[in-house]
């Protein structure tokens, strides 16, 4: 007859505005417990050890350990029992950000499975794979001070809305990659992003949301998102975006009906 499992949560660590849980399942009345050796919640690169902690066990026991990653690739490290079996552990490197799945199998002596899920990190100020308009640098410089921490991850946002909502259908120059060739152009964009991102930081970051700007003009272009009983306050577009686009010179480019007008 197999092993009767179990299932209990090891323990959940707050992290960044997450959870991350630890969900064990071993033989009952035999307890395992896989744990990590590092304290803090890993961040994409890291190189941990993976520990599984037994009850019951003899020269009969053995552990191994399937690692998949959040794309679902797998992989079996080579595990290595201490404490005179006790305890297994397992060298694993987190590659990429997301939610990892450790599964333990112990055969013979303590038979049964552990799984635990990992929740990683991903590197701090990490740059996306998106256009973006701005760097830290230009933003520090645009604020007169320090960025916030975060401010990677705010520009990448402050360009992918300048694109939705700004930019869909506008006509200027650009290279291989997209990204505008005239200087003009490529400071509009720069001051652009960088004024979304400072009034993020007055009036707080809102998501999914396409704000309800009520009038502006760029170009022959008027702007009237939210009209009617789709319309709400306050608008969610810094004003000092709009003038960045209003200061790039008409033969540079060339605004035509939005989307969302």
């Amino acid at each position: 007859m197999g092993a009767v499992v179990e299932a209990w949560a090891v323990g959940a660590w707050p992290y960044g505005g997450l959870l991350w849980w630890a969900l064990s399942y071993g033989r009952r009345g035999q307890a395992a417990r896989a744990t990590e050796q590092e304290d803090s919640m890993p961040d994409v690169g890291d190189l941990v050890t993976a520990r599984l902690e037994v009850g019951e066990h003899d020269e009969t026991t053995v552990v191994t350990l399937v690692v998949a990653a959040p794309d679902g690739t797998v992989s079996t490290p080579v595990v290595t029992p201490v404490d005179g079996g006790a305890a297994w552990t397992a060298p694993v490197v987190y590659t990429a950000a997301g939610v990892w799945r450790l599964s333990w199998s112990i055969t013979g002596t303590g038979e049964g499975v552990e799984h635990e899920l990992v929740s990683v990190a991903p590197a701090p100020g990490a740059r996306g794979d998106g256009r973006v308009y701005a760097t830290t640098t230009d933003l520090a410089n645009a604020l007169d001070e320090a960025p916030p921490l975060g401010a990677q991850r705010l520009l990448e946002r402050a360009s992918q809305l300048l694109d939705s909502d700004f930019l869909l259908t506008a006509i200027y120059d650009v290279d291989d990659d997209g990204m505008p060739t005239h200087p003009l152009v490529v400071a509009g964009f720069r001051d652009a992003v960088c004024s979304q991102v400072e009034f993020w930081g007055e009036v707080g970051e809102e998501t999914d949301i396409s704000g309800p700007l009520q009038g502006a003009q760029i170009g022959s272009v008027n702007l009237q998102f939210g009209a009617g009983s789709n319309r709400a306050s306050p608008s969610y577009y810094a004003p000092k975006l709009v003038r960045a686009l209003q200061l790039i010179p008409a033969e540079q480019i060339r605004f035509t009906n939005l989307a969302n007008c």
